[in-house]
């Protein structure tokens, strides 16, 4: 009995502490999470799918230490929708629920390397968006927005490769059964033919196409828009603006007289004349005569004598012979011509006289006898005569006056000056004018009577008697 109660005892104890170790790691189970979209900026103008773009990116989440460095606290990858969701360990946040350190997400390529920021630094900060039963979710502050050009997807890197081509024998230089080299063959050079011309294709000629005119369309009747009158003008009253209050400012000193020592009166100087110099020019040196050698005497020049000229005797040329013409035939008379026959023309007529009017007697033209020329009588040239030199006057002596005052600035009140508004129109009453009746539309046509279809009779199966069809007409 003792060995029974003891195993129960012990049962019993690693049950209460198995509960015990469960409610506490309940206690301290709390979740950090970070949730977040990723947006392509730029995939529709280049033609690119989102899933595309989407594929292979990965994120992590960088913090930032007290030494200023980062340090990556969570790692993910975007799905197919660009959302991510990524697990923090729990020392990073306080008792508040706030993150210890400054944190921010990070877009990594498919190659690992990490993609620029298109949007700033400020849209991947990560805060805190809601807390629930333990659950912390922290998001960045907006969309992840990145381009495919500098974040490239799994779909776009690595390119594909193709297989190597394969490697093939190079061709033999001899036949390998007949053991000779192969034969040479040269191909013949193109000729140039001239170029083929067709000849041009005939017109197409389209048959006209009639339509028929289309019916006028009936005119258009809108019924009149009343508008509601607007209520009467408002006057608004502004506050009149305050009197101009004067500002009085305290004149100034007058300035203070400077007063200037007179210079002393200008002393003469004489200057002696300068005697004029005499200019001594060196003689030249005589010339120095030029003297030429003597040409020698000319050699004379001794030709040979030429020999006497060779007579040359030309060969009799043999006489001419006699050219011998056959005589012509004798000439045949001709018949003698008909004498011409005279033409005789017809007289012409008398010239007709043409008398021209006689031309009127020339207009004499009268000048203007021109007036006598004028005189130019010329200045006597004037004769100046030495003016006594003007005895030098000391000079004046300077009266000073005292500066009078500034005049005192008398200042005047401004007026006050009150504008008067004009009255306000008055708005005349509108009168609406009452609506026109509306049109009737017109009755209908009545239409024709339904034909009646008679019953169709067909043979009995068994019997093969049915009654005869009435006759009808195909017409109503």
């Amino acid at each position: 009995m003792r060995i029974h109660t003891l195993c129960r005892g012990v049962i019993l104890a690693l049950w209460v502490s198995l509960i015990f170790s469960a409610s506490l790691c309940y206690a301290d189970d709390q979740t950090v999470e970070v949730v977040g979209i990723s947006e392509c900026a730029d995939c529709a103008q280049r033609n690119i799918k989102d899933t595309q773009a989407y594929s292979g990116l990965g994120i992590t989440i960088d913090c930032k230490l007290a030494n200023g460095q980062l340090k990556t606290r969570g790692v993910g990858q975007l799905n197919e929708e660009g959302k991510f969701e990524i697990l923090l360990p729990h020392d990073t946040i306080k008792e508040d629920g706030e993150l210890r350190e400054e944190c921010f997400a990070q877009l990594h390529g498919a190659s690992a390397t990490p993609c620029p920021a298109h949007n700033g630094m400020e849209a991947s900060k990560i805060i805190l968006k809601s807390k629930n039963k333990g659950k912390h979710t922290f998001s960045p502050v907006g969309k992840l927005k990145f381009s495919p050009v500098t974040c490239t997807s799994a779909f776009l890197w690595p390119y594909f490769k193709y297989p190597p081509l394969p490697k093939f024998h190079p061709f033999p230089k001899t036949h390998p059964l007949f053991k000779k080299s192969f034969p040479k063959f040269y191909l013949p050079p193109l000729k140039h033919h001239a170029p083929i011309t067709f000849p041009p294709l005939p017109p197409k000629v389209f048959p006209p196409i009639y339509k028929k005119p289309l019916p006028p369309l009936p005119p258009k009747v809108f019924p009149p828009i009343y508008k509601k009158p607007l209520p009467p003008h408002v006057p608004i009253y502004k506050k009149p603006f305050p009197l101009h209050v004067p500002i009085y400012k305290k004149p100034l000193p007058p300035p203070v007289p400077i007063y200037k020592k007179p210079l002393p009166p200008l002393v003469p100087t004489y200057k002696k004349p300068c005697p004029p110099l005499p200019i001594y020019k060196k003689p030249l040196p005589p010339p120095v005569p030029i003297y030429k050698k003597l040409l020698p005497p000319p050699v004379p020049i001794f030709k040979k004598p030429l020999p006497p000229p060779i007579p040359i005797y030309k060969k009799p040329l043999p006489p001419p012979v006699p050219i011998y013409k056959k005589p012509h035939p004798p000439l045949i008379p001709k018949e003698p011509l008909p004498p011409p026959v005279p033409i005789y023309k017809k007289p012409l007529p008398p010239p007709v006289p043409i008398f021209k009017k006689p031309l009127p007697p020339p207009v004499p033209i009268y000048k203007k006898p021109l007036p006598p020329p004028i005189p130019i009588y010329k200045p006597k040239p004037p004769i100046y005569k030495p003016i006594p030199p003007i005895p030098k006057l000391p000079p004046p002596v300077p009266i000073y006056e005292k500066p009078l005052p500034p005049p005192i600035p008398i200042y005047k009140p401004i007026p006050p000056f009150h504008k008067t508004l004009p009255p306000i129109p008055q708005i005349p009453p509108l009168h609406k004018k009452p609506c026109p009746p509306i049109p009737k539309a017109p009755p209908l046509p009545k239409l024709p009577p339904i034909p009646t279809i008679p019953p169709k009779y067909f043979q009995h199966p068994k019997f093969k008697y049915f009654p005869p069809i009435p006759p009808h007409s195909s017409h109503p």
